[in-house]
C-alpha cells in the first residue's frame, strides 16, 4: 500500500529562528500519528507547510510517492489534506450551515444556492456529531463561544472529507462530552481508511487515540515511536528533555489580608454570588460549561454589568462595568478567548504589554520606548517568552507564547488580584510547568488568584480552595482532601433549586 503522505528532510526558517529542521515524517493510511511538542517545537509551522500556507525552504512533500508543491491552501484541499486549527476560522455575520459548507455551497440547476439542501445536510452532521441541542444551522455565529466556533470548524472539515486529516489541539475549547463525541468521529475516519495527524497537550488523549506518536523539540524529530511504547511521562520527557517531577508548585500560604469581597452579585448569567478571596490564596472556579465561570470573571472585571450586589476591593466597592476602575483597584483579567478578548495581533509583543502599564512606560504622558523595553523585557524573560525581539507580532507567536503576553502584561502590573480564565488552554506540558511555578510565586508575593479550569488536575494541583458552579450559581465550594475531582463533578452536574 502506498504511503498517503511523506514529508521528507523539511526545513523552515524565519529571520534568525530556525522553526525546522530536516524533518522526516510518513503518515500511513489507516493510522493516527499523534504529533507533539512544547509551544514554539515547529507542529504549526508543520502543518502549514503540509497545507501550502508557505512552501519549505529545503525538502519535499510527497503524495503516493509523488512530490507536490502547494502554492495555496486550495491546492492542499483538493489533494485531500485538510487541518482543522486550533483557533476556527469561522465568519461571524455568517449562519452555521453558511460557515460548514463555505466554498462548497449545494447548488440546484449548476448555479442556484439551494439553501434548503445546505440546511438539510446541516441538520444531518449537528446531529451526527451530537451537537443538534447546541447549534441552529440558520443560527448566526457572531455570539457562538470557542467551543461552538470550534466544533463547526471541526464539522466543516470532515464533512469535505480527505484522505489525511490534521487535528490541531482539537479538543482546547472542548467538554469531556464533546471530546468523546470527537474521539469517535476520529476513529471514525481512521477505520474509513483516512491517515490522521493529531497534535495534543493532552497526554492522555495521546496514549488513547494515537497508534504512533512523533515527538518534535526545537524544529527536530527527536524520535517516532508505537504508542505501546509510551506512557505520558516519557513523553512529556521527550518534549522538555528533562524530567518532569512535579507539574505543580504549591508553596506559598495564605495571608489574611482580605483582597475582594464579591456580595450577593448577580448579572444576566450569574444569580446571588458570594466569595472572598485573601492575600496569597488561590481559588479554583470549577463547573461544566455554562455554568457562570467566566461570566462571573468578566462581571468582576468591569465586562459585564452587575445588576444586583457589589464587588469591593480593598474596601471600596467598585463601578459596575468599568473595567478601567478594575485595572486601577489592582485586578487583572487573562480571559479564555485570548485573540479576541486580550491580544491585538497584529501589534508586537512590546505594544500589547504595555497596554494595561501607561504609567509605567511614560514620561510626561508621552510613551518611552526605553521604558517600555526595560519593564515589558523584564516581565518577557520571567515568563520565558520565545521571539526573536520584543518587536515581534504576537500573530508570529506559537498559542502557547501568546498566553504568555498576556501574563507578562499583568505581570508587569504587580495586580491584587489576577483572574486567570483557562490560562493553559492549547499549552504544551511544559509551559504548563512554568505557569503553575508562576502563579505559586505570584501567590508567595500576596497576589490573590481566581483561576478558571476545565482541567481537573490544576483545581485539584493548585487550589486552596474550589467554588463549583453550575446554572450560574455556586453549588458547593470545597477545601484540602475535599476537592477531588467526583466531588467537583457532583455538584457541576446538579440542578439548581430556587433556593439555592
Amino acid at each position: 500500500m502506498q504511503n498517503i503522505i511523506e514529508m521528507t528532510g523539511i526545513s523552515k526558517r524565519f529571520g534568525v529562528v530556525q522553526a525546522l529542521e530536516d524533518v522526516d515524517l510518513v503518515f500511513h493510511p489507516s493510522k493516527v500519528l499523534a504529533l507533539v511538542g512544547e509551544n514554539g517545537a515547529g507542529k504549526s509551522t508543520l502543518m502549514r507547510i503540509l497545507e501550502g500556507v508557505f512552501p519549505p525552504d529545503t525538502g519535499t512533500v510527497a503524495v503516493d510517492g509523488q512530490p507536490v508543491s502547494f502554492s495555496e491552501s486550495r491546492e492542499a484541499h483538493e489533494t485531500g489534506i485538510r487541518v482543522i486549527h486550533q483557533e476556527p476560522e469561522i465568519v461571524p455575520e455568517m449562519t452555521v450551515a453558511e460557515n460548514i459548507f463555505i466554498g462548497a455551497m449545494p447548488r440546484k440547476a449548476g448555479y442556484l444556492l439551494d439553501r434548503a439542501d445546505m440546511l438539510r445536510q446541516t441538520r444531518e452532521l449537528l446531529t451526527d456529531f451530537g451537537m443538534e441541542n447546541d447549534l441552529r444551522p440558520e443560527g448566526k455565529c457572531d455570539k457562538l463561544g470557542p467551543a461552538q466556533r470550534q466544533m463547526i470548524e471541526i464539522i466543516r472539515a470532515v464533512r469535505a472529507g480527505g484522505r489525511l486529516i490534521a487535528f490541531d489541539e482539537p479538543t482546547s475549547s472542548l467538554t469531556d462530552d464533546e471530546a468523546r463525541r470527537l474521539f469517535k468521529i476520529v476513529r471514525r475516519l481512521r477505520d474509513e481508511g483516512a491517515a490522521i495527524i493529531y497534535i495534543s497537550h493532552r497526554l492522555n488523549e495521546i496514549i488513547d487515540l494515537a497508534d504512533q506518536v512523533s515527538v518534535l523539540r526545537d524544529g527536530r524529530i527527536v524520535s517516532t515511536t508505537s504508542i505501546g511504547e509510551e506512557t505520558a511521562d516519557t513523553i512529556a520527557q521527550k518534549m522538555v528533555g528533562r524530567e518532569l517531577n512535579t507539574l505543580f508548585h504549591r508553596t506559598s500560604k495564605v495571608r489574611d489580608d482580605l483582597i475582594l469581597q464579591v456580595e450577593g452579585m448577580s448579572s444576566e448569567a450569574v444569580k446571588d454570588v458570594t466569595l472572598n478571596i485573601y492575600a496569597g490564596e488561590v481559588v479554583g472556579l470549577g463547573g461544566l460549561m455554562g455554568a457562570g465561570r467566566s461570566e462571573l470573571a468578566k462581571a468582576i472585571f468591569g465586562y459585564d454589568h452587575i445588576l444586583e450586589g457589589r464587588v469591593i476591593m480593598g474596601g471600596k466597592k467598585l463601578p459596575s462595568g468599568n473595567t478601567a476602575a478594575a485595572i486601577q483597584a489592582g485586578i487583572g483579567f487573562a480571559p479564555e478567548d485570548r485573540k479576541h478578548e486580550a491580544l491585538l495581533l497584529m501589534r508586537s509583543i512590546l505594544e500589547n504589554a504595555s497596554m494595561v502599564i501607561p504609567d509605567l512606560v511614560s514620561t510626561w504622558w508621552f510613551f518611552s520606548r526605553k521604558q517600555a523595553t526595560q519593564v515589558v523585557g523584564e516581565a518577557a524573560r520571567a515568563m520565558k517568552i520565545k521571539a526573536p525581539s520584543l518587536d515581534t507580532l504576537v500573530s508570529d507567536l506559537s498559542g502557547g507564547n501568546q498566553q504568555k503576553v498576556v501574563l507578562a502584561r499583568w505581570l508587569a502590573r504587580s495586580p491584587k488580584l489576577l483572574i486567570l480564565d483557562e490560562p493553559t488552554r492549547g499549552i504544551d506540558v511544559g509551559a504548563k510547568s512554568e505557569i503553575y511555578k508562576l502563579i505559586d510565586d505570584l501567590a508567595a508575593r500576596g497576589i490573590a488568584i481566581l483561576l478558571i479550569s476545565s482541567e481537573m488536575p490544576e483545581l485539584i494541583g493548585l487550589a486552596d480552595r474550589t467554588i463549583v458552579m453550575a446554572e450560574g450559581r455556586v453549588q458547593a465550594e470545597l477545601t484540602g482532601d475535599e476537592i477531588t475531582e467526583e466531588e467537583i463533578l457532583k455538584y457541576a452536574m446538579s440542578e439548581t433549586t430556587a433556593a439555592a
